[in-house]
């Protein structure tokens, strides 16, 4: 039979009581639930969790995925990095959730930014590496997205995706080989474009030129009056 939000909640409270009469404190509870995927129902001992030892990294993270599980996202941010400062060992894991979450959110650049956070802690989490290179992707950042896909098959080589990552690689650098041979072309029509309008300068310079010269010719000498030798009579 399925609970309300409000009898959840309620169930969980007596739980903490029961659990509290047993021993169990708040963070086993939770950890208990979460692990057998149960995060709303672990939310409520999560909560009091972190709100009773403000330094468990482990209960933040439990929080922190319960809420993505629940699409909570913004609830989970906040949980993440609440934690980061503090999370030790487990920052790349902290920093990869962050990441991931910004990027469901489309905020590719803040998710981008977490990713090399998570690699900056840990450079070989290979899961970091995967999806900056799909964050680098969609802004087509594509020579970076290349180097992280191959970082990631170099730590990942019996990955699931290796053929379908070996595919798109192959697209992007045929992309890659037809983009610098256009490149190349242009160049070339470009310096033929300039060689051509090279020559028709010097041509019509030269002709320019040719043209002075044989006017100067025609025109020599008639700066002088010219002289009259006949004879003028008056009848």
């Amino acid at each position: 039979m399925f609970l309300g939000k409000r009898a959840i909640v309620t169930f969980g409270f007596v739980s903490m009581v029961v659990g509290a009469l047993y021993g169990q404190s708040s963070f086993t509870q939770g950890e208990e639930l979460f692990l057998h995927n149960k995060p709303q129902e672990a939310l409520a001992y999560l909560e009091s969790a972190v709100a009773e030892d403000p330094g468990n990294v482990r209960a933040f993270l439990y929080l922190g995925v319960s809420y993505q599980q629940l699409t909570r996202l913004d609830e989970a941010i906040v949980v993440y990095r609440r934690a980061l400062p503090m999370a030790g060992q487990d920052t790349a894991l902290v920093a990869f959730n962050l990441g991931n979450l910004y990027y469901a959110k489309n905020n590719i650049a803040q998710a981008e930014e977490f990713y090399t956070q998570a690699l900056a802690a840990n450079p070989d989490y290979a899961p970091a590496y995967l999806n900056r290179a799909n964050a680098r992707l969609s802004r087509q950042a594509l020579r970076e997205a290349v180097t992280d896909y191959e970082a990631y098959l170099s730590r990942e080589p019996g990955a699931a995706q290796k053929g379908k990552i070996q595919q798109l690689l192959f697209s992007i650098r045929a992309d890659f080989a037809t983009a610098e041979r256009d490149r190349i072309l242009a160049e070339a029509r470009a310096a033929a474009e300039a060689e051509r309008k090279r020559q028709i300068l010097e041509e019509a310079s030269a002709s320019l030129q040719s043209a002075a010269d044989e006017t100067r010719g025609l025109s020599s000498g008639s700066e002088d009056v010219l002289g009259y030798d006949g004879e003028f009579e008056l009848e």
